[in-house]
């Protein structure tokens, strides 16, 4: 595993994987048919988030019942995804972690898990539950399609522009 300097200004959001998976109802029931595939889409999920937010994502799997499981990190389209070792759970592996940041940083930690979540507002982090991320991510999805619509919208308007500019030279000097 890859050690990690915590850096200030640095926005941090840890997510526990499974957890969110089990609480979002389009990855619930994509789990049930293909675990792999309702990663996968989490871990896009939450890429386009970060990009969105700015926040640094770093989505937790629990490795735990993965026998001799080594564990693992890596980067995916700019979130870091981490694969606990076995007996380590992703729980574990987040407390671990902000006990490392200390209260210094703005971190936010997304689960459902009450226990958790006590755990989390005790070591100076925000929690979050699945609904609340689940809300956040649907906003930012709202406000990129309305930053997109507007940016058509202006492209538009500019072309109209450039076309009556056009057309006003062309009746200034004629056609030839």
């Amino acid at each position: 595993m890859t050690i990690r300097r915590y850096k200030k200004g640095v926005h941090y959001l840890f997510v526990d994987g499974y957890n969110i998976m089990n609480q979002f109802s389009n990855l619930k029931s994509l789990m049930e048919l293909d675990l792999e595939q309702a990663r996968e889409k989490t871990m896009d999920m939450m890429a386009e988030f970060a990009s969105s937010t700015g926040e640094y994502v770093i989505l937790v799997f629990d490795g735990y019942l993965v026998k001799k499981s080594p564990g693992s990190n890596f980067m995916h389209k700019g979130i870091e995804v981490v694969f606990t070792k076995e007996f380590v759970t992703a729980d574990h592996y987040i407390e671990r972690e902000l006990d490392k940041i200390g209260r210094l940083r703005d971190v936010r930690v997304a689960t459902s898990d009450n226990i958790e979540q006590q755990m989390i507002l005790s070591r100076g982090g925000i929690r979050l539950s699945a609904r609340e991320l689940e809300a956040e991510i649907v906003n930012e999805r709202l406000k990129t399609k309305r930053h997109q619509r507007m940016l058509k919208q202006e492209k538009l308007n500019s072309m109209g522009d450039n076309l009556e500019i056009l057309k006003k030279l062309r009746e200034d000097y004629g056609e030839r």
